[in-house]
């Protein structure tokens, strides 16, 4: 058994990585494909935030390469360096068996969002989507970030928002006869252990030392009970509440209570 919350956090991705749930196909190239078809279906926002073609010329970071989709896509648009790093070999593993398929290259590294292995000043561009919330550290990954990128480079973060729909249906089956509270039952039933979710309030705090801090909320596919969302949690009722959930309403009523919390902050 794991000893440590980092180690537990590393054990279980490396059970599995973000996503893997969508690559199917007879062959690697067809997995990658599914992956990439179901992430930016479910996900299209991913990239108006994180704007790509920003990267060419300039040195770029991705925290938590995950299967690789986004870390592809960096490379793709001419970066004048690609660094990426994960907690895990099997992401490091995926991400360089994509970027092998295309030509394309990047600087992959088993690495901890806590002491990430690089110099001061070294990044204009540092980008972690949905990864940084799971540290035990959050705080002292987002110094890390701070560190590494050049005065005027510009971090482009998700993390979870506590105030979510997601959190309230978690909360509802795992919180409220156990008398837990919304931090706990995302400690406990989100994702990784420990996983964190913050205000848009607390994300600003974690982001003090940052010249300029810009963060808002989105409703995520969780929120909208799409795609393979809660194969953790099965149950009738989660089946039953995907077919009958109101999707439209949700949108039009309760955009600020989405859990995807992005951030984007300038040094």
């Amino acid at each position: 058994m794991s000893s440590t919350p980092k180690e537990r956090v590393r054990d279980f991705w490396q059970a599995g990585s973000c996503g893997e749930v969508y690559a199917h196909g007879v062959d690697v190239p067809a997995q990658f494909e599914a992956h990439r078809k179901a992430r930016y279906e479910l996900e299209p926002y991913i990239p108006g935030f994180a704007r790509f073609d920003d990267g060419r010329g300039k040195d770029v970071l991705e925290i938590g390469v995950g299967m690789g989709a986004d870390h592809l896509e960096w490379a793709k648009c001419a970066p004048k360096s690609l660094s990426g790093v994960d907690l895990t070999p099997r992401a490091i593993e995926w991400t360089t068996e994509r970027l092998r398929l295309h030509d394309l290259e990047s600087d992959l590294r088993v690495g901890d969002a806590e002491s990430l292995p690089f110099d001061d000043n070294s990044f204009d561009i540092v980008y972690s989507w949905g990864v940084v919330h799971c540290s035990p550290d959050t705080r002292r990954a987002m110094s890390e970030i701070h560190r590494v990128l050049r005065p005027g480079g510009e971090a482009r973060i998700m993390i979870y928002h506590s105030r979510s729909i997601v959190g309230y249906l978690l909360w509802l089956r795992y919180g409220l006869l156990r008398r837990k509270s919304l931090r706990d039952v995302y400690t406990s039933h989100l994702e990784s252990p420990g996983t964190k979710a913050y205000t848009v309030d607390e994300a600003r705090e974690l982001m003090a030392d940052f010249d300029t801090v810009d963060a808002w909320t989105i409703l995520s596919f969780g929120d909208l009970l799409e795609g393979e969302v809660g194969q953790q949690h099965p149950s009738r009722a989660l089946e039953f509440a995907k077919r009958v959930w109101p999707r439209r309403l949700i949108r039009a009523t309760l955009p600020g209570r989405g859990l995807y919390l992005l951030i984007r902050a300038t040094k």
